[in-house]
Order: structure tokens, then sequence, then C-alpha cells
């Protein structure tokens, strides 16, 4: 299960990229008003986003936050590893926070790192994919279907 830190710098992310058109600095207070989700608790949000890159800022009367990349660009496997940590459900199979399992006597046999191992790489793929412009699309899509009905 990802954390509320993701999930709200998630709708931070997809906000932005809507309603400033990713480029249009968008106030804390109006993204917190609007995703429901705490002034304090975004502030340090954002702030580790734009150090991640995803992000820039204005300061000033017309300031804000804004994307710093394309909605194409910005995946939820970044945004989830950058708040949560690795993506692997075991250590010896992670990307960036490679462990060795205590318990395994042979990683290149080991059956259960194997199957853990393409657990991961199709879950990671999958996030990859994932961008602000593919949960933008994917919520359209949603919308027009809801109204259909």
């Amino acid at each position: 299960m990802i954390s509320k830190k993701t999930k709200y710098a998630i709708n931070a992310l997809v906000y932005l990229a809507k309603e400033g058109k990713g480029t249009e600095p968008i106030q804390i207070s109006k993204i917190s008003e609007s995703e429901n989700i705490p002034r304090k608790f975004l502030e340090a949000i954002l702030l580790d986003l734009k150090n991640a890159g995803m992000l820039s800022s204005r300061k000033g009367k017309t300031g804000g936050y804004y994307l710093h990349k394309t909605p194409e660009e910005i995946n939820i496997a970044d945004v989830m590893r950058l708040f949560d940590g690795p993506i692997a459900l075991l250590p010896c199979v992670t990307h960036m926070y490679y462990e060795r399992c205590e318990e395994c006597k042979d990683e290149a046999t080991c059956g259960i790192r194997s199957v853990f191992f393409d657990v991961r790489n199709e879950t990671v793929n999958m996030l990859k994919q994932a961008t602000l412009a593919e949960i933008m699309s994917r919520t359209k899509k949603l919308e027009k279907t809801k109204i259909k009905k």
C-alpha cells in the first residue's frame, strides 16, 4: 500500500498538470483546498518534489509551484520511490535499495527471489508507464463513461 504522503504527492502533481497547464504557478493554499491536503503537509511534499526536479517554484504575489517536467515525463514509479522508498516486496530484488536476504543460501538459484524479481519488474514497468499524462487521460475517459451511463 502506498503512503498518504505519496497519494497526496500524486494528487498535487495531477492538479498542477491539469490546472496550471504545467507551467503556470499555483499557490499552495489553492492546491491544499482543492485536493483536501493539509497545508503544512503539502508544503513539505512540494519541497521534496522540487528538490527531486519534478517541480519548480516562483516567489511573490503571483508565485507558487509548477511542473518542471512535462506530464509525460513524471511517472508514478519515481514519485513512489521518492516518498516510500523501494517498490519491490523483497530487499534482494530492489533496483536502488538492494540488500541481501539473511536466510538466502544462493540468490542465483533462489526460486522465491526469481518470482519476486518478476513481480517487481512488472510492477515497476506499469508504474513507469503511469505518467501524469496517462492519469489525466484515464480520468477523462472515465468521466465520459460515467456521463454516458
